[in-house]
């Protein structure tokens, strides 16, 4: 079938989006699903940083691809072999798929799923095949969704079924945005009540984090960001104190609000200044737990005296060391109940012809969950 989706073409365009156009609106061939593989109709899909670093070339992709992971929609049809989703279904879209036979997946860990990692990187589906062509050659999917895009086919390991009555576009925040941010503080920290906590970058993870922070019963929630406007939303959503990131004294600024720093630090800017403040303000025996993805080359000097006599812990967060299956349903409750109001997080609603307009909004770091709307 035909259908119409934002292709990334070349990597490493220069801003402004709008008008270097990376992402080109084309006219692409999507093949029925395979084995195992469900073909979705994309209801809403949102940008995320982790597609803006495949566009500037920090997260280096094989290309032609069709960005998009964060999504949600309905199905359409089933391939050969899925029994448990029938066309009608609503689902959200995981971006990594979980192949439930590797260590990882065995030990209660698909975030690591090995057969899912070498297939996101190789830009096919869980199956090695890819769905995509435009002009009879192949076009690679990203993280094995592609959502920015009317229709996309999908591995069944890619869906969690949404059986709460919110919208699609609540919905599909839920696949990356609120399952990173929210699962670093309750599955990677496990953040206990009464205890301190600082969230460092005020993205739709960074505020995911923050939410799931006061809904720990953290004693202390500090939100630190360069833009005050983001600032002043965290103070709203619950931050108990606001820094500014960019401050030469951020990190005294810290300490001195926490009589030494704070029991976790969560990174979630994706940048070492971040990292590297964050590790300054986590107090002796701490965590900083970080699901930032900086560039690959990019290096953090972090001092092995200090884990030691310290008894400090650097942690790292994937997918929120999240069991999709498990934790979606959960946070959407959360949600419906109350406790995790990420219906404040939602920007602008964009059509997919907006999309690079959406990544400048972006880049500028004043924009929120924008979702596309195809």
């Amino acid at each position: 079938m035909k259908i119409r989706a934002a292709v990334l073409e070349t990597i490493g365009a220069p801003a402004p989006y709008a008008q270097s156009q990376p992402l080109k609106i084309r006219e692409v061939e999507l093949a029925p699903p395979g084995p195992d593989e469900v073909l979705i109709r994309v209801r809403a899909a949102g940008l995320c940083h982790s597609d803006l670093s495949v566009i500037s070339g920090d997260r280096p992709r094989p290309v032609p691809m069709v960005l998009g992971h964060e999504s949600a929609g309905e199905v359409i049809e089933c391939g050969p072999g899925v029994t448990d989703l029938a066309p009608g279904d609503r689902v959200v879209l995981v971006f990594m798929p979980s192949c439930g036979c590797c260590m990882p997946c065995m030990e209660g860990r698909p975030a690591l799923c090995e057969p899912g990692a070498a297939s996101n990187g190789a830009g096919t589906l869980l199956s090695g095949a890819r769905r995509l062509s435009l002009n009879d050659q192949p076009v690679y999917h990203h993280v094995g969704v592609s959502c920015f895009a009317d229709y996309a086919v999908v591995s069944r390991r890619s869906c969690v079924k949404l059986e709460a009555d919110i919208s699609f576009e609540e919905a599909s925040l839920f696949g990356c945005a609120v399952l990173t941010g929210v699962g670093a503080v309750i599955n990677t920290a496990r953040l206990q009540a009464g205890t301190t906590a600082a969230v460092l970058g005020l993205g739709g993870v960074g505020f995911s984090a923050l939410l799931a922070a006061v809904a720990s019963g953290a004693r202390q929630v500090i939100a630190l960001d360069l833009n005050e406007s983001k600032l002043a939303l965290a103070s709203e959503l619950g931050a108990t104190a606001t820094v500014n990131a960019g401050d030469p004294d951020a990190m005294e600024q810290v300490k001195a609000l926490t009589q030494g720093g704070v029991d976790v630090a969560f990174e979630m800017a994706g940048a070492i200044p971040a990292m590297e403040l964050a590790w300054r303000i986590t107090r002796r025996g701490g965590s900083t737990v970080t699901a930032g993805l900086p560039h690959p080359d990019r290096r953090f000097a972090l001092p092995p005296v200090q884990l030691v006599a310290e008894e400090r812990t650097l942690r790292g967060s994937y997918i929120g060391s999240s069991v999709p299956a498990r934790d979606i349903p959960r946070y959407i409750e959360m949600y419906q109940r109350g406790k995790l109001p990420v219906d404040r997080l939602m920007g602008e609603r964009l059509t997919l012809e907006d999309i690079n307009r959406g990544f400048d909004r972006m880049a500028s770091g004043m924009s929120l969950r924008d979702v596309i709307v195809p």
